[in-house]
């Protein structure tokens, strides 16, 4: 942690932003249209952010001084100020509105993009990062980047504001104008040392932000063993604690924001206009300075520092967005993918025959947790996995869903390689029971066709009545379409599983794989599961991780696994006959019972 932490206390090079805004670019390439719309209009603004002063001058200079002025000159003055303003309110309106459609689009582009990148990512990444870090890079650092891109509308209007403003000030007076372009310089290092202090506080604040939707995930997800516990006045000190550091590094970029941008400018702005009117000043002393020249220089160096304003303060914007752009790469740039099938795949699962070769895994690389692990499923038949916890069960599941890769050995269904096989093939002819039923927010016909429109109301009522569901399905308010919340609470454990099975037959697998699927029933609802799973075994192929033994008595071979090998194989009785791991773990259970 001390190690990772350091990595983001630390500010961000140069040549490293340059990278990311170059990528983050490409994201915008779809929408570039939009974009260059917007920037035409910010082009147009500037020009006649340069002619409005200029029909001020004219006015003063050439009719109120020599007080020429007469009622038609008063009006057709105001009428043309009046239409340039108008103008100036337009142009700016398509301006901000097409550069907020452009940037709203990108950044929701962006964060569709991270979406479906996670969906690509292995299982291995989901063990290893936090869900709540996940959640705040794909929402909060996703969400900067609206944001992120009006800098770059800011630059560039303000280059273009800069530029014309100043071309507009060489041309009344190239001497003060000069003077004026002297600021430049310390405003440019100004800019560099703000960038260098605040990407690392950043950084900072961003990691903090992390660490604060990580905890407030995992305090939601364990709300019910926290209070069990009690321990809610340990997480509010955890919780208060990671909250106060977010709040220090808050502190800590507003001070430095407060510093180093507005103030900054809107003192360097003072001093130019001071020296202008000095400089001004100084020439009156020769000669006769028309007023209206002299608004229209000090409206310039308005419009000459304004920009610079605008940009400065926007620079804490940038900076925020390069961070949560470093950030949203991290993900993308992220390989830990799921194992990745042959290129040409295009076998089919007919029988369902399952065959492990000498299959040996490892999450870390280092640590086998299957060592040769070897044994034939045929077609129809139920191999049954035993064990205490640790001994490698789950991970024949993983290996065998393509969930992991595994490293040695091989995997066969209907004696091809699974790699032969495309994923979607996998998915659809295996079907996935998981110990803990896990229901999605909708309702009971959504929960069992996940969305698939494809499956009809007529086949999901099949696949209920097959596995036993219906009955309590058609009791409740609504029947197929009655509310699940979130996890499904309100449901019984039982129910719950029934629907994961309905979930499961509803696309009719060939091949059955049960991880620990009886666990956690109740009693009420225990028969009915029974039976569910007995009809869904029946012509499938099934892998099952056993909980209860007195579930598997009927399977055609129990493999008893023990640190990742299989120690025994061998169908109920012969087990029993044998007098070995199996049989002790059956008679304990028995007498537990």
């Amino acid at each position: 942690m001390e190690d990772k932490q350091s990595a983001w206390s630390k500010s961000i090079p140069f040549s490293e932003q340059k990278v990311i805004i170059k990528r983050m670019f490409q994201f915008a390439k779809p929408f570039r249209k939009t974009f260059f719309t917007a920037i035409v209009f910010a082009l147009l603004l500037s020009v006649v952010n340069i002619l409005l002063p200029r029909i001020i001058q004219t006015f003063m200079d050439d009719y109120l001084t020599p007080k020429t002025a007469t009622t038609q000159i008063i009006v057709l003055f105001a009428t043309g100020y009046f239409f340039g303003v108008l103008l100036k309110a337009i142009i700016w309106f398509y301006q901000w509105f097409m550069y907020s459609m452009a940037s709203l689009r990108t950044f929701q582009y962006v964060r569709t993009k991270l979406f479906e990148k996670l969906h690509t990512l292995g299982m291995r990444y989901f063990d290893q990062t936090p869900a709540g870090s996940i959640v705040s890079r794909v929402s909060n650092d996703t969400e900067t980047l609206y944001d992120f891109w009006y800098v770059f509308l800011m630059l560039l209007t303000g280059i273009f504001a800069v530029g014309s403003s100043f071309i507009a000030m060489f041309q009344i007076s190239p001497k003060i104008a000069l003077a004026n372009l002297l600021f430049l310089p310390l405003l440019v290092v100004v800019i560099w040392y703000y960038q260098k202090f605040s990407s690392r506080i950043y950084r900072q604040m961003r990691e903090r932000l992390s660490q604060l939707n990580t905890k407030l995930n995992e305090s939601i997800s364990g709300m019910a063993i926290i209070q069990q516990f009690r321990q809610e006045a340990r997480l509010n000190e955890e919780f208060e604690e990671i909250n106060d550091d977010y709040l220090k590094t808050r502190y800590a970029m507003i001070k430095t924001n407060s510093l180093l941008l507005s103030p900054i400018i809107n003192f360097l702005y003072a001093i130019a206009i001071a020296l202008s009117l000095t400089l001004f000043g100084i020439d009156a002393l020769k000669s006769p300075v028309e007023v209206g020249l002299i608004y229209a220089f000090t409206t310039y160096v308005q419009g000459f520092f304004n920009p610079m304003s605008q940009m400065m303060d926007f620079l804490s914007v940038f900076t925020d967005g390069v961070v949560a752009s470093s950030r949203i790469l991290k993900i993308m740039d992220e390989e830990e993918y799921t194992p990745q099938q042959n290129p040409d795949a295009s076998e089919v699962i007919g029988a369902g025959k399952i065959e492990f070769r000498n299959v040996s895994f490892s999450y870390d690389g280092e640590h086998d947790v299957l060592k040769n692990i070897s044994f034939v499923a045929n077609p129809g038949e139920t191999v049954a996995l035993v064990g205490h916890t640790g001994s490698g069960k789950s991970s024949i599941i993983n290996v065998l869903m393509r969930f992991y890769e595994f490293s040695e050995g091989q995997i066969l269904i209907d004696d091809k390689d699974i790699r032969e096989y495309p994923i979607s093939e996998l998915r659809q002819k295996m079907g996935l029971v998981l110990q803990d039923a896990f229901m999605f927010y909708g309702d009971i016909a959504d929960n069992i066709r996940l969305l698939n429109k494809d499956i009809t109301d007529e086949e999901i009522k099949a696949a209920a009545r097959f596995v036993q569901a219906d009955k309590f399905i058609e009791s409740l308010p609504g029947d197929y379409h009655a509310k699940v919340i979130e996890r499904g609470a309100g449901y019984s454990s039982g129910q719950r599983q029934l629907l994961s099975f309905a979930r499961t037959m509803v696309t009719n697998p060939k091949i059955l794989v049960l991880d620990e699927a009886t666990a956690n029933i109740d009693t009420e609802t225990e028969g009915l599961i029974q039976e569910g799973l007995a009809n869904m075994r029946q012509g499938r192929t099934t892998i099952a991780i056993a909980h209860r033994l007195s579930t598997i008595r009927d399977a055609n071979m129990i493999l008893v696994l023990d640190k990742g090998q299989v120690v025994e194989r061998g169908t109920h009785e012969t087990l029993l006959a044998q007098a070995g791991l199996y049989a002790d773990m059956y008679k304990l259970q028995s007498v537990e019972e």
